[in-house]
């Protein structure tokens, strides 16, 4: 989900008091959890970095791009929202990116914007740097992330970017060039996730390859780039026309950039998360449930309900009973143990997450009556599905000839 607003179509189904039809008596599949420690976001920039400072960082990763090289400068391109999947099943309308030599691998959880840049530029999961969502409780309030407001407030003198996500990025450089929208310089989410890093902003996609041509210019040996076309694409269109436009288009993108590296420069594409189409195929939660809950957190498709003292199991049964047959049904206790975080959040995190969580592997999404702007969305992410935890990692070296 970028910083954004979002556009989409999409009527809420009402709450159900027994599976639906479709999934019911299946087996559940298995959630695709993050490979912490190994093919995840959180281990891409401490490898890039280690790539660029081989004596400070020796050991290089085995599914590190082969073009990486010997590189003296690298361009980390991130591509909000192209995941993996949608990415293999459109191999002709994307020549550029498909002559890529790497790997894929796994995003976070929960698989959304806000938690998966955050462990990227920082190298830590969610457990750690404390961003653990799109929308977060603060107190008995709630703050969107991406937008940094408390409800309708401007959010940033009541949570200071800096002491809600304290780690750096980008270990540390404050140096660090950072090439994205213009318009992002000024958020809350920026400071929280960028930290000191310089923004050099564009205004339409065409001066993305203009800025990070500049930073390579100057010399500098790491350059972040972020484009969220493909998201914005998907949440107001969906997977069809329009999104296959974007892709051409994001295609032309990449081979603008390659054509600005110079030699002893490498290219390296990823995403923060994929997409699955919802449509209209969204759940609001009735009584059975809400009647053990006192706020909403998360998102459609990692929705977090922080429960009344001692209604936990009853929350967490009820929520089993009528959408276990699309969703994963899972408390705090067993979100930790199944490792979906990265480990046991510290106190003040904690207090940010619920008691239980409702994930879906069904196309389906679960609607706060309190976010309106996420009820408008075509597809959507944040679950542990394939289709939104896998991700690219891509790698070029310059065009010659």
């Amino acid at each position: 989900m970028t910083e954004g607003p979002e556009a989409g179509g999409g009527a809420a189904h009402g709450s159900r008091s027994a599976p639906a039809a479709a999934g019911h008596g299946a087996a559940a599949p298995e959630p695709l959890a993050p490979d912490f420690g190994g093919r995840c976001l959180t281990e891409v920039v401490p490898a890039l970095l280690g790539q660029l400072e081989p004596d400070r960082a020796p050991h290089r990763p085995p599914w590190l791009p082969v073009p990486l090289a010997g590189a003296r400068q690298i361009v980390l391109l991130v591509l909000d929202g192209l995941g993996a999947r949608q990415l293999e099943q459109r191999p002709g309308l994307v020549p550029v990116l498909a002559s890529g030599s790497g790997t894929t691998i796994t995003s976070v959880a929960p698989s959304t914007t806000a938690a998966a840049l955050t462990s990227l530029t920082t190298g830590l999961p969610p457990a750690a740097h404390g961003t653990v969502g799109y929308r977060v409780a603060v107190g008995e309030r709630i703050l969107n992330v991406l937008t940094w407001r408390l409800a309708e407030r401007d959010g940033r003198r009541d949570v200071p970017a800096r002491r809600f996500q304290p780690f750096p990025a980008f270990a540390g450089a404050p140096s660090t060039p950072v090439v994205s929208r213009q318009e992002y310089g000024a958020t809350g989410f920026t400071a929280s996730h960028l930290g000191d890093a310089v923004l050099h902003g564009w205004y339409t996609s065409s001066g993305l390859a203009v800025e990070v041509r500049r930073a390579l210019a100057a010399g500098e040996p790491f350059v972040y780039a972020y484009y969220d076309g493909v998201d914005r694409t998907a949440h107001a269109r969906g997977l069809g026309e329009h999104y296959d436009a974007e892709l051409r288009s994001v295609d032309r993108l990449v081979g603008d950039v390659l054509e600005v590296l110079p030699p002893g420069a490498a290219l390296v594409v990823t995403a923060d998360h994929g997409q699955v189409e919802v449509g209209g195929s969204v759940e609001v939660l009735g009584p059975e449930i809400m009647d053990g809950v006192v706020l909403l957190s998360g998102e459609g498709r990692f929705r977090w309900l922080h429960t009344r003292p001692g209604a936990v199991e009853d929350v967490a049964a009820a929520a089993r009973a009528t959408y276990g047959d699309v969703a994963w049904v899972r408390t705090y206790e067993e979100v930790v143990d199944a490792g979906w975080l990265g480990g046991e959040p510290t106190p003040d995190v904690r207090a940010r997450l619920g008691d239980v969580v409702l994930a879906p592997f069904a196309p389906t999404a679960f609607l706060d009556p309190a976010d309106t702007g996420e009820q408008r969305l075509v597809s959507r992410h944040g679950s542990l599905t394939d289709d939104e935890m896998l991700v690219p990692l891509l790698a070029w070296q310059p065009v010659t000839g």
